[in-house]
């Protein structure tokens, strides 16, 4: 199972950005591109990350369903609520299918349609949503007892993994693998070992 997800910033990529996620490749398991690129862009993009040496078996992408069949992939995401998300997973048994979640609905929901995890929050601060409350701990406990992996997303980072409630299976993060070097993302795998 996958512990540390990157999440690109929703926008264009740069060949900076790419390089970046190259560069710290060997030291997250899945990175979900989110990006308001065109296809012909996306394509460019992944082509990229693939011939520059990024593993293509960690390469996830938010609802571009025919880019995941050109490129051979195995992961998907989708948004909250999204139907394509079930239907797409009945149609392909095989390839692992995630959402977002931001409640118990969503996430039973998930699991009831044979999603292979989801994603929750936000259970921090977090910059990408500021001014909302994350998550209260009950919620989060309610959300845990359901019976699919559940990555936490929102203001995580190698001080606040110390206060995650137990029971993720990883996290997702946005800001911190996009300005981390490895050196930072080596010492949040040793603050999520202690987690598990």
């Amino acid at each position: 199972m996958q512990l540390f997800i990157a999440i690109t910033p929703y926008q264009i990529l740069t060949k900076e950005d790419l390089n970046h996620y190259i560069e710290i490749s060997e030291h997250i398991d899945l990175l979900l591109i989110r990006t308001p690129m065109n296809h012909q862009n996306l394509f460019a993009t992944i082509d990229y990350l693939i011939t520059h040496g990024f593993p293509k078996n960690k390469i996830m992408l938010h609802t571009h369903t025919s880019l995941v069949a050109t490129f051979d992939l195995k992961y998907v995401h989708f948004k909250e609520n999204d139907a394509k998300a079930f239907l797409f997973k009945k149609q392909h048994p095989d390839i692992s299918v995630s959402m977002s979640t931001h409640n118990i609905e969503t996430v039973t929901k998930a699991q009831k349609n044979n999603l292979d995890f989801v994603f929750f929050g936000h259970v921090f601060e977090s910059s990408s949503k500021q001014g909302a409350k994350p998550r209260s701990l009950e919620e989060i406990k309610n959300v845990l007892s359901i019976d699919i992996p559940i990555f936490a997303i929102g203001g995580i980072d190698e001080h606040t993994i110390q206060k995650l409630p137990k029971g993720f299976q990883g996290v997702c993060t946005i800001s911190f693998f996009r300005n981390a070097g490895n050196s930072a993302i080596k010492s949040l795998r040793k603050e999520w070992d202690s987690y598990v």
